[in-house]
């Protein structure tokens, strides 16, 4: 059976995202068709970093409002979580729900902020990279994960939404091992998919009112798209939204692994419901451009001589010293310890260490890094 997308017309935040996500869930049997009641139900948001909701980085807090409703009107227990980049601990966790809007939707609702920052490693046999994983324990403690991911555009993966979001189950630095483990981009869109398939979630919502275009996933511009996305796959979530933004399934490295492993990956594979998709005329939108460099690999070179020749041609990361603040953040983050700081305690990288993860990039809380693509690299984007 084809997956079944719903595509929901919502200008802005001032809408009524409530009544937009309501009639959604209509095309898909109602929230009692995922929520019964008495459930714990973890509403699993993208939480990157501590920023602002008019920043775009994170889930806009009207959206999990709405969500957090919908749930309790199904009987439902909301719990709002999510491991973000860096340290998982209370405080961190404290701190981006404050700055994030998060904390003021609790107190309105009655909705659980998550402050469990346990963790657990289980066997996944099934999985085609992570034979095992190490999850946050509110996942495991939840009876229904609904993962409500932002529209956002990627420096290593493209794109981010329903399947990049769920990223977010493995606890903090932890991260940063599974970068330095799978640097190449093929074989992280693999654990990204091993590990959406082990969530399994039983509904995922985008906020794509306003997304974020160019160097996301927090260095980006936000955009306004206007949209709301529902679907109890991931991946066919993902195609739409793509498909929203001009962007081809082929371009998205995660919908490649997902269409090598039998999953949803086109727009004739799902069905599309909801609103007519002649609302959106979204043009020119900002989409990094990952280079390809494959074809070294053809090339009969020593190997020290191949690492020099791709490290000139790879995105690699610049840092804007007059915004950086010293505030060490992307040299304690650095999965392969690429990082350090000069003699004028400024921080510089190593390229024959960085693996281009650019979680120097995705977390810096300045903007002071950017993504510099050299000539050459941009002429064999593919």
């Amino acid at each position: 059976m084809q997956a079944k997308v719903v595509l929901k017309y919502c200008p802005d935040y001032t809408a009524d995202v409530e009544m937009s996500l309501r009639e959604g869930l209509a095309e898909l049997g109602g929230m009692s068709e995922f929520v019964k009641p008495g459930q714990k139900v973890l509403l699993k948001v993208n939480l990157l970093m501590k920023k602002r909701p008019e920043e775009a980085v994170t889930t806009h807090p009207s959206v999990v409002e709405a969500v957090v409703r919908l749930v309790q009107v199904a009987g439902g227990i909301p719990i709002i979580g999510d491991s973000p980049g860096g340290p998982y601990t209370v405080s961190a966790l404290q701190a981006i729900y404050t700055r994030s809007g998060l904390r003021e939707v609790a107190e309105r609702t009655g909705a659980i902020l998550n402050e469990d920052v346990g963790q657990t490693t289980l066997q996944y046999p099934e999985g085609k990279l992570a034979k095992s994983l190490t999850i946050t324990n509110c996942v495991l403690d939840a009876d229904v994960v609904i993962p409500i991911s932002k529209l956002k555009t990627h420096g290593m993966m493209t794109f981010t939404g329903a399947v990049k979001i769920l990223f977010g189950v493995i606890p903090g630095l932890l991260k940063a091992e599974y970068h330095l483990k799978m640097f190449k981009i093929p074989d992280f869109a693999d654990l990204l998919v091993d590990i959406a398939s082990w969530v399994s979630p039983a509904l995922s919502i985008m906020d794509g009112i306003v997304g974020m275009e160019g160097d996301g996933p927090s260095a980006g511009k936000p955009r306004n798209i206007g949209a709301l996305i529902l679907s109890t796959d991931p991946f066919a979530l993902d195609v739409v939204a793509a498909d929203l933004i001009g962007l081809k399934p082929e371009k998205v490295p995660t919908l490649m692994a997902a269409r090598a492993r039998g999953l949803t990956s086109r727009l004739n594979e799902l069905q599309l419901k909801g609103d007519s998709r002649t609302l959106w005329r979204i043009q020119d939108f900002l989409i990094p451009k990952a280079i390809s460099t494959n074809f070294l690999d053809m090339v009969p070179l020593p190997r020290k001589i191949k690492r020099f020749t791709l490290n000139r041609l790879r995105p690699r990361p610049v840092f804007e010293h007059e915004k950086c603040k010293r505030c060490m953040d992307c040299i304690n983050n650095c999965p392969p310890k690429a990082l350090t700081l000069d003699e004028n305690q400024r921080p510089v990288v190593d390229l024959e260490a960085c693996i281009r993860c650019f979680c120097c990039q995705e977390l810096c809380p300045h903007q002071a890094v950017k993504l510099f693509k050299p000539w050459l690299g941009r002429k064999l984007i593919k």
